[in-house]
């Protein structure tokens, strides 16, 4: 992978993680439903971004 693919995967997943952290602080208590939220966030972002660069190997 080109170093330009993986800064792309550190910084939203950074930012990712930021808005995580921020939910899970900021709700009162943890349900399924915050927990169906992040899973369905990393899913929309990580997902598209795995199958372009990684699983196609177009770069």
């Amino acid at each position: 992978m080109k170093t330009s693919v993986i800064l792309r995967f550190a910084i939203l997943g950074l930012l990712w993680l930021g808005l995580v952290t921020y939910i899970v602080v900021n709700t009162p208590k943890f349900t399924l439903y915050t927990a169906f939220v992040i899973v369905a966030s990393a899913i929309i972002i990580f997902v598209p971004i795995y199958k372009k660069y990684v699983k196609n190997g177009n770069q």
